[in-house]
């Protein structure tokens, strides 16, 4: 593999941040470092929004087919190179160039998906009124910048950026410092499938300056988020204070999955254990808090564990490898210290609970079950393959147990029962519910997104595309 790209790609070309600081990315298999990537700043964004705001005119001018084709050429040249783009990941972020095929496969047909869709974008119109033409336009922001979380790299990447640039904006992406590789990557394929220098632009560096910046810049009229709740919230803030900017957020989860007396137990807590495993349990909508009914309670937990325990533990450079270490030490050490918090609490550890490996930020799956109410392991975010299952009694109980959270991104349920699957899912408080599937099964072509402290607006879907189109409406006196 080639020697990766570590400048900032900003106009078409790849250039040091303006002060030439640059900050280490290390390997959470070796705990050693990699590389040193150029830290961009407040006058990098600048720089950025700039070479965005003279790239627009041009850009949003040319014709829907123009820009559809340029984003298939990108998601050919993804394609191409999706070994090197899996094997950054894996260097920098640890995750298993196994599991990252299937998210830059996702990530491929979301492209394509989208970009079809661009032609079906339309407006409005209206004769109600006499002697009167009402029509709405759909039309570009303009400048619009993305904010990337580090667990998907590139499934969050094209998520963001499809949508924003076939509708005709320009964007400024910043990836997040535990995982600039990929991104980087991927704005070489963008300048080498033609898009025009200034409409994708790639910045590596830190939430409290390039996010800060973005986010308050006047000059950018829309902002896209994956990250944290608590990084979401500045977001929204300095959007606020500087020109209310729209921003779209997806943030944390706390999320539940329900599983009813009558659902095939073996089939349950396979589907379950896989998808909490998947990625290491670093997925924003993993069901990391499992409720069991009482009377299967006992054997979905003998099954679930049985099902959860990783038997290898290997490099994620290896094609066999499912399951590989923590993003980097700090989200090592805060897994296992809602671990030991959670066994100080009295909540019954039923495996796993330390370090898996002497070397590398490896943690084994780890089970708790009947944990107490007051425990934080079941009301935060861990991030990590930990799953807590409780008891319930009734369909009403389980119901208020899932929505007593600020959390709303994503819920799960197994039932055999059409009636109840379809009463529990509109009784569920999370902007995603899975009937009979894991965490990890997505829907390509149907809105994405939180509610509550999960978030606000969609990916994905129609709905997706349409969150980057301001909406006019044209009068016209005849």
């Amino acid at each position: 593999m080639a020697t990766p790209e570590t400048k900032l790609f900003i106009n078409g070309k790849f250039v040091p941040s303006i002060s030439g600081k640059t900050f280490p990315v290390f390997n959470p298999t070796t705990e050693e470092k990699i590389i040193d990537v150029y830290e961009a700043d407040a006058a990098d964004v600048d720089a950025a929004v700039t070479a965005a705001e003279n790239a627009f005119p041009a850009w949003k001018s040319l014709s829907a087919h123009d820009r559809i084709n340029k984003c298939l050429k990108f998601a050919e040249l993804i394609e191409r190179d999706q070994f090197e783009i899996a094997k950054l990941d894996a260097e920098d972020i640890g995750m298993p160039v196994s599991v990252n095929h299937l998210f830059i496969q996702r990530a491929i047909r979301d492209i394509k998906h989208t970009s079809g869709l661009a032609h079906d974008v339309h407006g409005e119109t209206s004769l109600n009124t006499p002697g009167q033409i009402h029509i709405t336009l759909r039309q570009p922001y303009g400048v619009c910048a993305a904010i990337l979380a580090w667990n998907a790299p590139v499934v969050i990447f094209t998520a963001k950026v499809i949508p924003c640039i076939v509708a005709g904006n320009t964007i400024i992406v910043k990836s997040s410092e535990k995982a600039p590789l990929s991104s980087l990557k991927l704005g070489a394929l963008a300048a080498e499938a033609g898009f025009p220098p200034g409409v994708i632009n790639v910045l590596s560096g830190f939430g409290h300056t390039v996010g800060a910046a973005l986010s308050s810049h006047m000059k950018i009229r829309k902002l896209t988020f994956t990250g944290s709740t608590r990084a979401g919230k500045l977001i929204q803030e300095a959007a606020a204070k500087s020109n209310l900017k729209s921003v779209a957020l997806e943030m944390g989860g706390k999320n539940p999955l329900i599983v009813f007396p009558d659902c095939d137990i073996e089939e349950a807590a396979g589907s379950a254990a896989a998808s909490l495993k998947f990625n290491s349990g670093q997925i924003c909508v993993s069901n990391s808090r499992i409720y069991a009914h009482k009377d299967i309670f006992q054997k979905f937990l003998k099954v679930f564990s049985e099902k959860f325990v990783e038997p290898k533990i290997g490099s994620p450079l290896e094609p066999t490898t499912f399951f590989g270490p923590q993003a980097d030490k700090l989200q090592f050490d805060q897994i296992l210290k809602y671990i030991e918090q959670a066994k100080s609490s009295g909540a019954n550890l039923v495996i796993g609970g330390s370090r898996a490996t002497d070397k590398g930020y490896y943690i084994q799956p780890t089970v708790f079950a009947k944990v107490p109410a007051s425990a934080d392991i079941l009301h935060e975010e861990i991030f990590g393959p930990v799953a807590v299952i409780q008891e319930f009694e009734t369909e009403e109980e389980v119901i208020a147990e899932c929505n007593k959270t600020e959390y709303g991104l994503h819920a799960g349920l197994y039932t055999r029962d059409i009636s109840r699957a379809c009463r529990v899912a509109t009784a569920l408080e999370t902007g995603v519910v899975t009937v009979n599937s894991g965490g990890s099964v997505g829907a390509y072509d149907m809105p994405f997104g939180g509610w509550k402290q999960s978030g606000n607006g969609r990916e994905l879907g129609k709905l997706g595309l349409e969150e980057f189109y301001e909406i006019k409406t044209v009068i016209i006196t005849l």
